[in-house]
Formats: structure tokens, sequence, C-alpha cells
């Protein structure tokens, strides 16, 4: 199943954090959303109360975009300087993810990175470990607009323009439930990374086309599709 998902598919949609790489593997996400918070308290100390209610930066910088434009606009960058510390020290990509990545590209298919990380980040690390060659097109959240990243399928269907194809010709691989949602809203096919013993299940649940638990294993069904 995942070799013949992957034979249809024109174009090979990346979700970054989890499939190419663990962004905050070196700087913890924790440590991201409680330096953002205490940011975000100093300006608005209601908004920063209910930051304070999550250990995720992308949720914190949600949290500042529905308190103010301008403070969401500091949030971001505070945000995006912190991505790009954290890709310098997260150490190697996801075991599996550059012979992905490198199988794609041999193929003859398209490869974009979509992602609700700063597009600058995914630059920063692909640069880094040389496999910026592989990728075509980057689509990383949409600046000051948080709405717009994945549940929302703005960030597969701009990838699908930016390449002129249609999104449905597209495969998403992804490793949450928010690109199962979007891969789905876009009319794009999913491949759910169950990189966790949980997800499995809830990509399941949630009607994933396909689901592995190994980036090589998309590496070899790619060699053969």
């Amino acid at each position: 199943m995942l070799t013949e998902t992957l034979a249809n598919a024109r174009v090979i949609l990346f979700d970054f954090d989890g499939p190419v790489c663990d962004v905050f593997a070196g700087l913890p996400a924790p440590e991201v959303a409680q330096e953002l918070t205490a940011l975000l308290s100093r300006q608005d100390e209601a908004a920063g109360a209910k930051a304070a209610e999550t250990d995720d930066p992308i949720e914190v910088l949600r949290v500042a975009h529905e308190a103010d434009t301008e403070l969401g606009q500091k949030i971001e960058q505070a945000l995006t300087a912190a991505e790009v510390r954290a890709v310098a020290v997260a150490g190697q990509p996801t075991r599996g993810a550059a012979e992905a990545l490198q199988a794609a590209r041999s193929a003859g298919r398209g490869v974009a990175v979509v992602s609700n990380n700063s597009a600058e980040c995914v630059r920063v690390f692909l640069e880094l470990h040389g496999l910026d060659e592989y990728v075509t097109k980057i689509v990383g959240r949409p600046s000051e607009q948080p709405h717009l990243m994945k549940p929302n399928p703005f960030p597969l269907i701009t990838a699908a323009e930016q390449m002129n194809i249609d999104v449905t010709s597209c495969t998403l691989i992804g490793d949450s439930l928010t690109d199962i949602q979007a891969a789905h809203a876009a009319g794009a096919t999913v491949i759910g990374y169950a990189n966790k013993p949980h997800k499995a299940d809830q990509f399941a649940e949630a009607q994933a086309d396909v689901i592995t638990e190994d980036m090589q294993a998309i590496a070899d069904a790619l060699t053969m599709a």
C-alpha cells in the first residue's frame, strides 16, 4: 500500500518536525514556550496566563495573535529566532529522512516541505545537513496568519500552486493529526508517520491513507514506486 500510494504521487510533501528532524531535540520545546510566555506576559498579563497553560511554542504564538496583532508579530519573531537556534543543535535528520528526500528526487517526484515551523529554520536545517538540493519548495508558517497553519489546508495548497500541480496529485508525509486533517481538507493523500506508539491508532482513526513507523520504509518504497 505504501508503494502504491507513493507511485500515484507526483509531488511528495514532507512535514518538517518529525519526518525530517526533531526540531526541539537540543533546545526543548517547553523551554521555548516558557521563554515566549515570559515575553508575552510582560506585554499582556492575561494572554501570558493563558499561554502558561501550554508547553507548545506554536500554541503560545496562537494565543499571542488572538490577543493582539502587534504582540503576535513580536512573539512570532522571537519564535522564529528560537527555531533557528533549535535546529542548529537538533542533531541529525530523522532516520531515513535524508534517504527519503533523495529517493523522491531520484524517482522524479517534486519535493516540498510544508511546516508550521518557520521557513527560515527549515532552510537552515536543510542547508546544514546538505539536503537543500533535494527540496524544491519550502512553505513555512504563514507570517502573521497563524489561522492558516495546518490543520488548515493552506500550506499544502500553496506548495502545490508553487509547483504548478493540483494538490490532489500530492502526498503528504506527516506525524500529527493536524497533518492528516490538512491533507484530507486539501484533497491530498496522506501517509501518517507514527513515530510514537500511540500515533498508529490515532492515524488509523483519522483515516490516514497509509501508516508507517519508519521513514526508511518510505525511501525504500520510493525506489520501487
